[in-house]
């Protein structure tokens, strides 16, 4: 996850000194939207229920992904 102080971030102001508006390097602005989407599907997730890292490891090996 990006840590707001690493973004290379530049800011519009308007006659104020008012930000207004930001720019990022694309690649930033591509993986703030990754984890935007990260955090949706989260709270969409929420109310499922879960299941034990055994659980987790057991149905790996079974389907032959370990």
């Amino acid at each position: 996850m990006i840590e707001l102080r690493d973004l290379q971030a530049k800011y519009i102001t308007d006659e104020n000194g008012e930000k207004t508006a930001v720019v990022l390097p694309i690649k930033e602005f591509e993986n703030l939207l990754e984890d935007l989407n990260d955090l949706a599907v989260l709270a969409e997730r929420r109310e499922e229920p879960t299941i034990s890292f055994e659980e987790v490891m057991e149905r790996l090996k079974r389907d032959g992904f370990l």
